[in-house]
């Protein structure tokens, strides 16, 4: 994400989106603090966080259910223990008014990974739940906090198969909280990021269970349907169409994106033949397309520095919305018309944060971070490739990009806690939003300068290279970018880059012994 698509140097009152997108208090509980571990992350693995069987367990002897978690330390009740979703298959019915809530159904296949497991909890708020079936047969259920708690016809014990089909209403703004950004032509696009997806479908909201999609949306024939993935089939019939989307990768629910919209879909060709397709209000194409031609170059530009693209097809999403922010939803990078169009910005400056978003293909959307405390690591990598394309193409040199943030990493460590440990909210109805702050931006991309400066250019960029080699289409955290840091350079650097990450005070820049951190 990049928000208001340029980020101050100076410490900032946590922005907020409009109302719709700010959550209710949600019902925390010290319960989710229980919760802890996951299992290994290997290369193109499916990784789930797995709670302790215990923690169920309290659960059901402590009366009424509860929201559960898995462990974070920011989202406590974020995610869900107990299994690891497979695949969604979420149908969407839009009748034309993006004030009205959208009909839905979410089918979700899983595998349950505790002992056992009586009740299942599902991340879900602000839609009308209209039926539950587990395993085929209707289930019970029942609301806690911002959870929906099912009841299955019998427990299910590790390696279980796990299906639920949910009819629910997908709501669109209004009173109830969304996902959901409606667009002044009179459509919607998705905008999860970071806990908004289970305002949208009922899931497992949480970085940390990936899964494939399938998404089938009916809506007028006059909007164009896109979502992540690629398209699958294409119906029409008596003024509505169907259209059905796939992703061949596993995705984060924080990343999906559907968007029903009056558009035009332009197709070209990326380098290494991936397809590329952008959706552009029809009106504006004439405008956009000097900006989406440049796609191409800026796929060439990263595949040189980090390796192949690792998903199915790319492509940019221009929203006619007062977004003020872009976001790196998977396969099709979510932008503001504004951001085009309107004035304010050098040409250097919207390519670069075209290339941010795009970056966060690797580094974010392939490579998904363990914990919402690892977000520096998507945001830092997009940061630094942001600002090294900025460099290369008119805007400032590296160096003085990173000076200038280095004065100001200390005053952001005081606002908002390091890189790798942020404050979290003040309190349960504050903007879940306010985690994407200086410090995971310029702050994390000062971190990756110095270890840069530390092991030297040439092993910085096989570190680039192998993490997201190693941890493709998974989850890793923190923990594991500093020990493959170790191991690529060839030596220890758990204590240097803990200074780094978790320092009260900004460590000295090797090399640039004059910068300062203004106090």
């Amino acid at each position: 994400m990049t928000r208001a698509a340029t980020r101050s140097t100076a410490p900032a009152a946590p922005a907020a989106r409009s109302a719709a997108r700010r959550a209710p208090g949600a019902v925390r509980r010290a319960l989710a603090g229980c919760v802890s571990g996951r299992r290994a992350v290997v290369r193109r693995a499916r990784v789930a966080a797995v709670a302790a069987g215990s923690c169920l367990a309290l659960v059901a002897a402590g009366g009424p259910p509860q929201p559960l978690g898995v462990g974070d330390r920011l989202f406590p009740t974020l995610g869900n223990p107990g299994y690891d979703v497979l695949h969604y298959d979420i149908a969407l019915t839009y009748g034309g008014d993006n004030t009205a809530p959208l009909e839905a159904r979410t089918r979700i296949e899983a595998e349950v990974t505790d002992e056992r497991l009586e009740t299942v909890n599902l991340d879900f708020a602000g839609g009308t739940v209209h039926s539950v079936r587990v395993g085929g047969a209707a289930a019970p259920w029942t609301a806690a906090g911002e959870d929906l708690v099912l009841t299955p016809a019998r427990p299910l014990t590790r390696g279980d198969a796990l299906r639920v089909d949910v009819r629910h209403t997908s709501p669109t703004g209004g009173s109830a909280p969304t996902g959901w950004v409606r667009t002044r032509d009179g459509g919607l696009a998705m905008a999860n990021q970071a806990d908004a997806a289970h305002r949208v479908f009922p899931g497992n909201d949480h970085p940390s269970d990936k899964a494939r999609f399938t998404f089938r949306v009916t809506a007028p024939e006059r909007f164009t349907v896109v979502a992540s993935g690629r398209a699958v089939s294409h119906r029409a019939r008596d003024g509505e169409a169907t259209w059905t989307y796939a992703t061949a990768r596993p995705l984060a629910t924080e990343l999906a994106q559907v968007a029903v919209v009056p558009a035009t879909v332009l197709r070209r060709q990326g380098p290494g033949g991936v397809p590329l397709r952008d959706v552009v209000p029809t009106r504006h194409r004439a405008a956009l397309e000097p900006w989406l031609e440049r796609t191409p170059g800026h796929l060439e530009w990263l595949t040189r520095r980090v390796g192949p693209y690792p998903f199915e097809t790319y492509g940019v999403l221009v929203a006619d919305a007062d977004l003020g922010f872009a976001l790196e939803t998977q396969t099709l990078s979510l932008f503001s018309l504004d951001f085009f169009t309107k004035g304010g910005y050098t040409d250097w400056h919207r390519e670069a944060v075209m290339v941010h978003e795009l970056a966060h293909h690797w580094f974010g959307n392939s490579v998904s971070p363990h914990r919402w405390s690892d977000l520096w690591l998507s945001e830092g990598h997009a940061t630094w490739y942001e600002w090294s394309y900025a460099a290369e193409h008119g805007g400032p040199p590296l160096a003085e990009r990173v000076e200038r943030a280095y004065a100001f990493s200390d005053r952001w460590r005081e606002a908002y806690g390091p890189p790798a440990r942020l404050t979290p909210p003040a309190s349960d109805g504050a903007d879940r939003l306010d985690i994407f702050q200086p410090i995971v931006y310029d702050g994390a991309a000062v971190v990756l300068y110095a270890l840069r400066q530390h092991i030297g250019p040439e092993a910085f960029d096989r570190l680039q290279r192998a993490w997201v080699d190693r941890y493709e289409h998974g989850v890793a955290g923190t923990a594991d970018f500093v020990a493959l840091a170790g191991e690529v350079a060839g030596r220890d650097l758990t204590g240097f880059l803990h200074d780094w990450l978790y320092g009260e005070r900004t460590p000295a820049m090797p090399g640039h012994p004059e910068w300062s951190a203004l106090r």
